[in-house]
């Protein structure tokens, strides 16, 4: 039986975890793939650090380069994170004769042409399932499962720490609250901001969108919103109104024109996505063959991600035996020239939430000024009163522009009676 041996830069928790799950079905991947997956050699800065997990200590060794240089090793896995030297050290590989496997997101998204352009030019595969929604097969999903459809619509939730505090507000946590208790949970960075602001799924979303609709898709083209605007108060709210809130990235394209966006969003209480909670990912995707499509699963988490990027060594592992490198391109631009609309051009109904002290005539003025602008109100409620603090003010319009929306509650955020800053949700249909 052929062996494969494999390298991997960045022995950390991932890296740890492809070590584990490769050891434990060992012979189950074995039989599976009639290939013998062999680690060779483990690069990190640190190698004193317990990772639970025996392993010789002549597979480790600081200097990566000690694998990109190795003959004898056919697959570099790249699990460092970062944009420097993890693209370096990628297309050093590719152009040693190397397929890479990597699990880094915000490379992809920031550097990807650099790097799929390398492993054209060097016929070498370049797999990364594990960039995206962890152990959900997503990306060998679009890129084979659905080759014969067009997509026109995708909602993910793809950032499983902003679900997780967003589970927990749900039950009455403020945001800091929640965020403290996903820090202690492991579902949280101790710097969470990437997470918090939507800045994780934007990458996720640039990997995605570039897939689905075969354009070569940029992070400038992504709108992103966080969730760190939010209260418990919006939460409740929301439900008595139908809709859960979600931080949703949204791929679109009508008569043309894409969306991509990353913010928190209303859906409804009966939508799939809506049952989604804790640190779980899902993807909700529209094909024109298959119909409406829900992919749910552990989106991160040392084991669920050693799966996919396993899933990629194998893929890789068999292309070689068979010499058919390159048979799956990375992501195929077929369209280099694509129009991204913008944001003030949406249209969408919207949760408000306006703070303002109980005073007669502060409801007609809000109202007035809606008016003004094109927006008409669905309904609205204004349970607490008091007239010493500013209490809430909760509207649901109906559809209506971004750009009447954002002109709107910067005049009524200037009203006397308003404190704060109103909030605005998007209504995702």
């Amino acid at each position: 039986m052929k062996k494969i041996y494999i390298g991997i830069i960045g022995f950390g928790n991932i890296g740890a975890g492809v070590v584990k799950l490769l050891k434990k079905n060992f012979s189950l991947i074995k039989e599976r793939a009639g290939i013998e997956i062999r680690i060779k050699k483990a690069a990190d800065i640190d190698l004193k650090k317990s990772r639970g997990i025996k392993i010789d200590k002549n597979v480790l060794t600081k200097d990566a380069h000690e694998i990109i240089d190795d003959p004898q090793i056919k697959i570099v896995v790249e699990l460092i994170g970062g944009i420097h030297p993890a693209k370096e050290y990628i297309i050093s590989s590719l152009e040693k004769g190397k397929a890479v496997v990597t699990a880094n997101k915000a490379l992809l998204a920031e550097k990807g042409r650099e790097i799929f352009k390398a492993a054209s030019q060097n016929n070498q595969d370049i797999y990364f399932e594990a960039s995206v929604c962890g152990g959900i097969p997503i990306i060998k999903t679009i890129r084979e499962a659905m080759i014969a459809n067009r997509i026109n619509y995708m909602a993910g939730i793809i950032n499983g720490t902003a679900n997780y505090i967003l589970s927990r507000m749900e039950e009455g946590l403020t945001f800091k609250q929640a965020l403290i208790d996903a820090q202690k949970k492991g579902v949280a960075e101790r710097n969470p901001y990437l997470d918090i602001e939507g800045i994780d799924a934007a990458h996720k979303l640039v990997i995605l969108g570039s897939l689905i609709f075969d354009i070569p898709l940029t992070l400038k083209d992504i709108y992103n919103e966080g969730i760190s605007s939010l209260t418990p108060l919006d939460l409740k709210f929301a439900k008595e109104f139908g809709y859960a809130v979600k931080l949703l990235a949204v791929a679109k394209e009508t008569n043309g024109n894409f969306q991509f966006r990353v913010q928190p969003s209303l859906i409804d209480i009966e939508h799939p996505l809506a049952t989604v909670k804790d640190e779980y990912n899902a993807v909700y995707i529209q094909g024109d063959a298959t119909g409406k499509l829900l992919f749910y699963g552990k989106g991160a988490g040392q084991i669920p991600t050693a799966s996919a990027v396993l899933s990629d060594i194998v893929d890789i592992a068999r292309n070689l035996q068979s010499k058919t490198q390159m048979r799956i391109p990375p992501i195929t631009y077929l369209r280099n020239c694509y129009k991204v609309m913008p944001l003030e051009q949406l249209k969408s109904s919207y949760y408000l939430r306006i703070m303002a002290v109980d005073k007669p005539g502060v409801l007609a003025k809000v109202s007035n000024i809606l008016g003004e602008h094109n927006i008409s109100i669905a309904s609205v409620f204004q349970k607490e009163r008091n007239k010493a603090e500013a209490v809430p003010i909760v509207m649901m319009t109906h559809e209506a522009k971004e750009k009447d929306i954002r002109e709107a509650i910067k005049n009524i955020d200037k009203l006397p009676a308003v404190k704060g800053n109103t909030v605005r949700i998007r209504v995702e249909e």
